[in-house]
Parts: C-alpha cells; structure tokens; sequence
C-alpha cells in the first residue's frame, strides 16, 4: 500500500482533476495504483464536479473526535471513525468513506477499496481557509515535544532501532505518487505527519518497545502516549492535505 492513506491521495488527484488537469479515471488510476480494484459511488464525485464543486477535502477522524469531518448521519460518522478516513466536498455537503478489504484466494490475494457516499452538512469555505501551514507545523512540532516529554516521564524513547530505520526508510516521498502540482511546503508536513502516525500505529501494537523488558503499566502507558502521537500526527496530515487541495484548486497559496 502507499505510505499515504487513501482518501489522502484521492482528495489531491480529483481536486487537479476538477482543475482540468486530467479525466476522473485517470484521476482514480493514479491515486490507487496499489489497489486491485476500485468500486462503490464513484459516480458521486463527476456529480459533485458538475455541481460546481472544485476541492474535494480529507478528514482522518476516529472514534470520539470526528471535529475535522462535516456532521452527517449516525451511519456515516461510524463507518468514517471505523475507517479512519473520508473525503468529502463543503459546498453542498457530501462524503466518501472507503472500505479497503482483501480477496482472492491464498497466494494470489488482491487489494479492493469500495466506495460508500453518504449525505453530510455543508461546511463554510472559511472554516477550511483558516488552516494555514506555519500554525499546522508550529503545532505538530509543539505536541511532539509534549510527548517526547510524557515518553520520558514513563520509560524513556518510543521505538528501538527497528522502528527509527523504518520511518528513515519512510522518508523518501518520490514513492508516493502525487500530483505534480502539491504545494512542497505542504508536502513536507505532510511527509512527517505520516511518518510520525505510521510509526506510533505499528509500535501501538507491539508487545515491547524498548530493549529490555518492560511492565505492564509501563506497556500500557507507552500504548496510550503511541495512540495520542498518531492522533496528533493525523490531524496535521489532514489539514496539511487540505491546504495542499485548496492551492491545487486555486483558492488560496499554500
């Protein structure tokens, strides 16, 4: 899979679609290259477009803080929290929620992400205006050094050698496949935000995290801090990305 969630890359690929810069197929190819097969309400966004939408936004909500995505049904606010992540326009209101699953039979598995649309309040265009770059770093770098704090309160570094060599290896972004025309600042953001999420998720569920054992409220507590740094990374990667929309849109500079 690409080292950025999914919603994240359709948002930036359909947004330069919406610019004219290249079909809604062509758009769906290049966000999921990784993917087998790609379905569900689809359709939704030539409709959204032709409705006069032009920047199609990211949220990575989870379970009790859905504060970046539209308010919507009981339905979609869980299978957004159960995901992880959504799309959706602010206009008229609107979300996109995938379902990523695999299928096939053992050794020839494949990857699908299924599409579900779902009815959602508008949001004002200056809600999503107001994100800017230089709060979203100065915020994330701020909750890092709170949490590196809290790390050594109860224990000492997150992660061991194994962790740090894979977000090093994480770093290169050429990977990732993006449009031409994302804002580089926001990239950078964008960049450590996921690295910082991918690997607090990973170290979340191991059962040591140091090199030498550990205790069980000293396991827990790291779990917990773990958590609150993925948290705090995927908020600035939404609001990262959204930036990045909103210049590819040509609304605003990044």
């Amino acid at each position: 899979m690409s080292e950025l969630p999914a919603s994240v890359r359709l948002a930036l690929w359909v947004t330069a679609s919406w610019r004219g810069d290249l079909a809604t197929t062509e758009a769906l190819a290049r966000a999921f290259p990784d993917l087998d097969h790609v379905a569900g309400d689809l359709a939704r966004l030539d409709v959204w477009r032709d409705l006069g939408e032009r920047a199609l936004f990211v949220a990575l909500p989870r379970p009790g803080d859905l504060s970046r995505m539209p308010r919507g049904s009981s339905a979609a606010t869980a299978h957004a929290a159960n995901a992880g992540e959504c799309v959706f326009v602010a206009g008229i209101g609107g979300v996109l929620v995938p379902t990523l699953s695999e299928f096939g039979p053992e050794g020839d598995v494949g990857v699908r992400a299924d599409w579900t649309a779902y009815e959602a309040d508008p949001l004002p265009r200056h809600r999503m205006e107001m994100l800017d770059l230089r709060d979203i770093e100065r915020d994330l770098m701020g909750r890092l050094r709170d949490h590196t704090q809290r790390f050594d309160e109860v224990g000492g570094h997150p992660w061991g050698d194994e962790a740090r060599a894979e977000a090093q290896a994480d770093l290169d972004t050429t990977l990732w496949g993006i449009p031409p025309a994302t804002s580089g600042r926001a990239l950078r953001i964008m960049a450590l935000s996921a690295n910082l999420s991918r690997v607090a998720h990973r170290n979340a569920g191991r059962t040591s995290l140091g090199s030498s054992g550990l205790d069980a409220v000293t396991t827990a507590n790291r779990t917990r801090l773990l958590r609150d740094l993925a948290a705090d990374a995927d908020t600035a990667l939404a609001d990262a990305t959204n930036v990045a929309v909103m210049s590819i849109a040509g609304w605003r500079p990044a």
